[in-house]
């Protein structure tokens, strides 16, 4: 007698777990690079992010915010169920799972600072057992596979560093320093399959590059080893190094042979910012889950419809400027094609801040009349495609900035303070802001430097408008060169939507191709001093005897 199965499982393969940034929320996907696509998991109109598979391939353990608050839940890859694991008002995300698939790490904001627990992944009524409890910042823990330490970053030595908890130790004695780098900040630990060897992230102070570093417990003493760059590393079973790239406004997937360091899988786009990696062997189903079938097949719907509206008096094949209702600016106006992407994001950061910080701007579309800023003459906000918002929200407190450089250019991730400080809105922050007041006092350094970091990250729950602001299609801008010396050029505060434009392109959008043509001043030519011979000026005198005449005597 054959017995039919509703479903197949085949043999263990190697799956990513990605939380990406999608149409204003962040959503699940699993992913393996040579037998499944970019898959959906989860399409809710909530964010579900840090996703941690299981050892045993079962479980995705992830944050989500879909009670309101952010709380663990699990999700069966075999059924499609899903089980909440906490039920608190704090924040709880970034789990880790334990070897044997029965206990989570986790990192939560208590007491106004980011803590890290353990608790029991089979029954959510056991109370979670505080591991760490310190003034510092403790975050991203990540479990050994040999079950006996836990890797998690933290400032307790001021920086942001790799620190492992010994399980078998007690009190301050179980916490080992082991990046030992206090020049750069590190982020992201993860382990090996074995156990021996952990990677991370460094962002190195200077440069502001990030990059991969492996460090062997086996030989703790050397400094850990580069591997290539990027963030955010996950270990395959090949022993291959896979991380996230990350340009200014788009991230990507690649790998590396940790121990050459060669490039085994080539960058690879990704659809969205992601908020969470994970990478383990486990086998689906065959087909999947129903509720996993239903979300794959899902389609988000778009944030926002762009819609033109045609004015008197503009010529044909030219864009108009539609003035903002309810802005205040010089000139409240922004391009036909992008204001409403603008009002979208607005009501979105009302609802998600609890405040209207988009009422009042510092620009939206500014005219050419009006003279450029040193360095800024070709600035987005004269194509009527970007705004800058008040920078005073800066001093008032309710925004920080985050420095962020790729290559040979700065940029500025921007957090608004959450109006709900009960955990509904926001989250911690987990790096250290920039300081650009310290440039005023008598720090020599911070002058040179255009200001600097922190003395401490600030407490109380931020959200990331950088983020959300991409998603409506509003690019954060680089720093101009000068922005070190010139206040204006750090562009903090401005963001654009280009659409894939150049600035020309979009500029004669709104304008004729003569009315961008600039001036060119022609200097007259200037007199050239020579010495003019005056007639009266006596002769130079000479020590040449002048001859005499002669006297011829008539006969």
């Amino acid at each position: 007698v054959i017995t039919a199965t509703s479903a197949v499982t085949p043999s263990p393969r190697g799956l990513f777990i990605f939380s990406l940034n999608e149409a204003g929320y962040a959503h699940l996907f699993i992913y393996s690079p040579l037998s499944l696509t970019l898959t959906r998991l989860t399409a809710d109109p909530w964010d579900d992010i840090t996703p941690s598979l299981s050892p045993d391939g079962e479980r995705v353990a992830f944050a989500s915010r879909r009670n309101g608050y952010w709380d663990l839940y699990l999700l069966n890859l075999g059924t499609g169920d899903l089980t909440r694991l906490t039920d608190t008002l704090e924040y709880d995300a970034s789990p880790s799972w334990s070897p044997d698939s029965q206990w989570l790490v986790y990192e939560s904001y208590v007491d106004d600072n980011l803590e890290i627990f353990i608790r029991s992944a089979t029954d959510p009524t056991q109370a979670p057992i505080r591991l760490t409890e310190n003034p510092a910042t403790d975050h991203s823990p990540a479990w050994s596979p040999k079950g006996r330490q836990i890797a998690f970053i933290s400032n307790r030595s001021s920086e942001d560093e790799v620190w492992i908890a010994d399980l078998d130790r007690l009190g301050e004695e179980r916490f080992i320093n082991v990046s030992r780098d206090p020049q750069s900040s590190q982020a992201h630990p993860a382990w090996s399959a074995d156990g021996e060897r952990l990677a991370w992230a460094t962002v190195d102070a200077n440069s502001g590059l990030s990059s991969l570093h492996v460090w062997d417990s086996r030989q703790p003493e050397p400094a850990p080893r580069w591997v290539g760059s990027g963030d955010w590393p996950v270990w395959e079973e090949n022993g291959h190094l896979a991380a996230r790239l990350t340009t200014a406004n788009q991230n990507y997937l690649t790998a590396y042979d940790a121990s050459s360091g060669e490039l085994s899988l080539p960058p690879m786009l990704l659809p969205g910012e992601l908020r969470g990696l994970s990478y383990r062997m486990a086998a689906l189903t065959n087909p999947l889950p129903a509720a996993i079938q239903a979300a794959a097949a899902s389609t988000p719907a778009p944030l926002y419809q762009p819609a033109t509206s045609p004015q008197d008096g503009i010529p044909a094949g030219r864009a108009a400027l539609v003035t903002l209702q309810g802005i205040q600016a010089p000139f409240p106006q922004l391009h036909d094609m992008v204001d409403e992407s603008f009002q979208a994001l607005r009501q979105r950061l009302i609802v998600e801040a609890g405040w209207d910080a988009l009422a009042s701007l510092e620009n939206a579309y500014i005219p050419l009349t009006t003279p450029p800023d040193p360095g800024l003459s070709q600035d987005w906000l004269y194509t009527g495609r970007a705004f800058s918002f008040n920078p005073a929200l800066v001093n008032a407190g309710w925004i920080n900035i985050v420095r962020e450089d790729f290559g040979q250019q700065t940029y500025w991730r921007i957090f608004l303070r959450v109006r709900a400080q009960d955990g509904s809105q926001g989250e911690p922050l987990h790096q250290t802001p920039w300081d650009f007041s310290t440039r005023y006092g008598d720090n020599p350094a911070a002058f040179e430097q255009g200001g600097s970091p922190m003395s401490a990250i600030p407490q109380e729950y931020w959200l990331d408008f950088t983020s959300l602001a991409l998603q409506y299609g509003w690019e954060r801008l680089p720093a101009l060169s000068n922005w070190r010396t010139f206040f204006n050029g750090a562009r903090f505060n401005e963001f654009a939507l280009r659409q894939g434009l150049t600035w020309q392109e979009a500029m004669l959008e709104l304008y004729p191709p003569e009315a961008l043509i600039t001036p060119t001043a022609v200097i007259p030519p200037t007199r050239t001093p020579t010495r003019t011979p005056w007639g009266y000026k006596p002769p130079t005198p000479t020590r040449t005897p002048t001859p005499q005449p002669t006297f011829t005597p008539s006969p």
